[in-house]
Formats: C-alpha cells, structure tokens, sequence
C-alpha cells in the first residue's frame, strides 16, 4: 500500500513532538494536509508535496552528498516518492540506493531527524511549475567503506564532507547531537 496521508500525518506529529520549535516551518505541510483536497504523495501537487531524504554518516563522522544534476547543487540523497513506497523511511532508503548504490541493508532510523521545506525552482522540460517540497530527511549510520555508485541520469558526482560541513545548521546540528 501507497505512503498515506495518515502516514505523513503521523510522522509530521511525533516529529513535532521532538522537534516543536519547527510548527512554523511545516506550516506550509500541515496546511495541506488539514485541508484535505491535497495528495501532498503527487510530484504533482505544486503547492507542496513530501519528498524523503537519507543522512547517511559514516564511521569518520563524514556525510554523504550527492551533486544534483537538474538542481546544479551539493544535496543528501533523496527525492520523490513512489507508488510502491509504503513508509517515509523506506522511501529515503530507496532513494538513497538509486542514487549512490549504497545497499539499504542494516540501516535504520528511528523517525525524522529534519523536516526542510524549500522551493525548487520551475523547470519548464518538465512542465513543473516554481513549487515546493516538504524533504523528510532520516539519519542512517554505516561504518567502514562504503561503494557509491552513481545513477548518471540524476546525480553527477558524490563526496564525503565532515558534519561540520553541513550548511543547515538546524540539521548540522542535529546530526551532531544524534551521535
């Protein structure tokens, strides 16, 4: 079964229950979700829709960012989610492994470490309007090395930067509490 808006519903309230002082960043979110008429699951839902990203930090305290191709910008693996996804988290892990490879395997998150809500700009090839995405982002851990291998179409480019890198300072900040 397709991810639900209860399912979003319910991760954005336990969310806010560890993170409150982020009420008036979802704004946008929970608007959407209360109104009831916005399938915020749709790429096509230009008022916002729900994207899920992957923090992966390995044993060198270092993060994994992937250049984005159509973004032209150093972001974590993420992106749009699919039919088949059936929880946020497993949609961050799919897209982690489409985009660099990395095997889902062992990792695990306990909820969202993030929420971003940013404007991607209008990309006419696709038809898609200036419009917002509501990225979930989930902290996963591995140790030792791990092989990237990139999906060419949409990534051009990986590297692992230090945490202190990070340019979100809420997430920097996160993610550093997290370990």
């Amino acid at each position: 079964m397709a991810i639900t808006a209860d399912h979003i519903s319910t991760t954005l309230a336990a969310y806010l229950s560890r993170f409150p002082e982020d009420e008036a960043n979802l704004a946008v979110a929970l608007g959407l979700l209360a109104s009831g008429d916005a399938d915020v699951t749709s790429r096509k839902e230009f008022r916002g829709h729900v994207t899920a990203g992957a923090v992966l930090v390995n044993d060198k305290r270092e993060v994994l960012f992937i250049h984005h191709r159509v973004l032209d910008t150093w972001v974590p693996p993420g992106g749009h989610l699919e039919p088949e996804d059936t929880t946020l988290v497993g949609a961050a892990l799919r897209e982690l492994t489409e985009e660099t490879g990395v095997s889902a395997e062992g990792l695990a998150a306990d909820g969202p470490l993030h929420i971003d809500v940013h404007t991607i700009p209008e990309n006419p090839a696709k038809g898609e309007p200036e419009h917002r995405h509501i990225d979930v982002r989930f902290l996963f851990r591995t140790g030792g090395a791990v092989p990237v291998t990139l999906q060419e179409e949409e990534v051009t480019g990986y590297a692992w930067r230090p945490i202190e890198g990070i340019a979100d300072e809420t997430l920097r900040a996160r993610v550093l509490a997290a370990l």
